[in-house]
């Protein structure tokens, strides 16, 4: 498409978009009289600010943060934590620690955290269970989520449930597994633990049972809009390698 007829439908979609909310009308002769700088300007003056405080805006302001600067949270968390270490702040590098798949400075942070008045945070206690999970310490991992329980009855987690799922089949504790698995393809939202269910079932050759876990997944992602299968792409495509093997 040649520049001029992009530029001229620009114009005339900020020239509407000026009308219909109301803006200022010399904003129509920025955008008229200087084409494409009107038009950025009136964009980063008017809609930008606008759109940036709306979810959607949010979202997008802070994705697009992690791709200029990947880093950012993780510096950001270290200089917190240097300059004051609080429960608050070391918990939130002990977090950042396990997006780097760094579990043994996540789990000192974490341990040292629990103790006090938090010695029972669910939320602490469920990233120590993270940490030794990636640590490949299942027994410890199921141990610390059994603890939690125990001590916060009421705490509702899904990925935490998950987790315990998963530790119990490196556990081989095969039939508490397949109960909690069954459990969590009731309310789980998206597809992982369905698909997590479905290879276990795999490995007990139940081959019938998984596939029609399988199927009900391409089904689900086929019923939803275009924001769910974006998300869950990832054991979408997964669930249909399976389904073609």
């Amino acid at each position: 498409m040649p520049l001029f007829v992009l530029s001229a439908i620009v114009q005339i979609a900020f020239i509407i978009h000026i009308i219909k909310t109301g803006r200022n009308t010399m904003w129509i002769w920025v955008v008229m009289m200087l084409p494409m700088l009107g038009a950025a300007a009136y964009f980063f003056m008017e809609i930008f600010p606008e759109l940036s405080k709306s979810r959607t805006g949010v979202k997008a302001t802070k994705g697009l943060g992690k791709i200029i600067n990947p880093d950012k949270d993780f510096k950001d968390a270290t200089n917190n934590f240097t300059v004051v270490d609080t429960v608050e702040n070391s918990s939130k590098l002990a977090a950042e620690y396990l997006t780097k798949d760094m579990f043994a400075e996540a789990k000192e942070l974490y341990e040292k955290c629990l103790t006090g008045v938090h010695e029972d945070d669910p939320d602490l206690m469920y990233g120590l269970a993270q940490s030794e999970y990636g640590l490949e310490n299942y027994a410890r991992t199921k141990e610390v989520l059994d603890n939690l329980i125990r001590d916060n009855p009421t705490y509702k987690n899904v990925d935490a449930h998950l987790l315990y799922a998963r530790c119990l089949v490196k556990l081989e504790e095969t039939d508490a597994a397949l109960k909690e698995f069954s459990a969590l393809d009731e309310y789980f939202p998206g597809p992982e633990a369905t698909y997590r269910y479905a290879m276990l079932l795999q490995t007990l050759d139940k081959d019938e049972q998984a596939e029609a876990l399988l199927e009900k997944i391409l089904q689900d992602a086929k019923l939803s809009d275009k924001h769910y299968r974006s998300r869950y792409k990832l054991w979408i495509n997964k669930a249909k390698q399976e389904l073609k093997k």
